[in-house]
């Protein structure tokens, strides 16, 4: 899966009032609903920039409405609708041609809002990644004003890394040689509105917010040995002291707590034809604030694959569950998509499984029979969580 846009050429679909209102109205683009100022005299079919909610724009008058809100694009609600994103002018971006689905995220110095998410999500690990977890190995001498001043340039941090630079300050990305398994982050429905409607039946799993973490066993050839690999969203975790972002390093904790590697090499020799087994999941608990009110933190599995595709969410349930592992919350088996899309988004607010007494991201929707997955994410949930 590619590094996600967050800001591309799109084509305004729709535009309505809003009752009560008499200077704003909500712009549709794709599936998002935008709330944008009549005065902006937008029309349906308009190229203009789009920019998803999680980002940050850059400090330029365009932008300078967006000063309190420390230049984040997130979910808002305005005279009782909803806004997620926000819609600028195709001319933001000077002259030149522009096709509708152009990322323009780099040309306008769009970030993800929360720092550690530029690293976090990016398609492939940044060159300034090692420098990143050298410093968070030594937090006190780092924020020292020598070092600071440092670490604000390319030979500065080069010069850091030559005395306190070690090997596990350079992850690997995540790999690629494993047919089937990827990079764990779904597309939210509101990008892919041709999916409503969707004929085939569909497996409905709670989405939990956490990190999202991958485990392989790979067989190696020509000897009856196997390596064990274990990631996050995008990088190898070597082993528990790599710096991962995180309070400490929560993927090889689940690896423990669960004795992954034990259970994938049981399966490998029931199964002598596959050179790899994987289980992917998510890690919650103290992750992201721990929204979920966990006592302790878990993990969730929610793909099991293996060399002849991704098997199915019930039977790698059962498999999983057998191992003493935990499945995400199955909702439906047969899910049919509805053909209206506030009817759906309203389907992602309710309680937690895992917990009832708070309220769950949003839910997760696979096809059985083939690769495609997609997510459906709570504007109640981004209301109170992004705040």
């Amino acid at each position: 899966m590619s590094e996600r846009s967050l800001a591309h050429v799109e084509q305004i679909v729709d535009i309505q009032p809003i009752e009560g209102a008499d200077k704003i109205e909500v712009a549709t683009v794709l599936g998002w609903k935008v709330v944008v100022a009549k005065s902006d005299n937008f029309k349906v079919g308009d190229k203009i920039v789009y920019i998803e909610i999680d980002s940050k724009v850059p400090e330029r008058p365009e932008f300078e409405f967006l000063r309190d809100r420390k230049f984040r694009v997130r979910t808002i609600k305005l005279r009782g609708q909803y806004s997620q994103g926000l819609i600028v002018p195709l001319s933001i971006l000077g002259k030149g041609n522009y096709n509708v689905g152009d990322d323009v995220t780099q040309k306008l110095g769009v970030t993800y809002y929360v720092p550690e998410d530029n690293i976090r999500k990016a398609a492939k690990p940044p060159k300034h990644l090692r420098y990143q977890s050298m410093a968070a190995r030594h937090k006190d001498l780092f924020k020292r004003q020598p070092f600071r001043w440092l670490m604000k340039r390319e030979w500065g941090r080069a010069f850091l890394f030559l005395f306190f630079g070690k090997k596990k300050d350079k992850p690997k990305a995540f790999p690629s040689k494993f047919p089937f398994v990827h990079k764990t982050d779904e597309t939210r429905i509101e990008a892919l509105p041709h999916l409503l409607g969707y004929p085939n039946p569909l497996v409905v799993t709670e989405k939990l917010d956490g990190t999202s973490s991958t485990y392989i066993l790979e067989r190696l050839k020509g000897k009856d040995k196997y390596e064990f690999w274990v990631l996050s969203r995008n990088i190898r975790q070597f082993n528990e002291d790599q710096d991962c972002y995180h309070d400490y390093n929560i993927y090889w904790a689940m690896a423990k707590k669960y004795d992954i590697e034990a259970h994938l090499r049981e399966f490998l020799e029931k199964n002598p034809g596959y050179d790899y087994v994987c289980v992917q999941g998510e890690s919650v608990g103290t992750v992201q604030g721990n929204p979920l009110k966990l006592k302790e933190d878990d993990l969730y599995i929610f793909n099991f694959v293996t060399p002849d595709g991704r098997i199915s969410s019930l039977e790698g349930k059962k498999i999983v569950e057998s191992w003493g592992m935990k499945w995400v919350p199955i909702l439906d088996e047969a899910f049919i998509m509805p053909t209206d899309m506030e009817e759906f988004k309203q389907m992602a607010t309710a309680k937690s499984v895992v917990n009832p007494t708070v309220m769950r991201e949003g839910i997760v929707l696979r096809d059985p029979k083939t690769d495609l997955s997609f997510k459906n994410v709570s504007r109640e949930y981004l209301l109170k969580h992004e705040g």
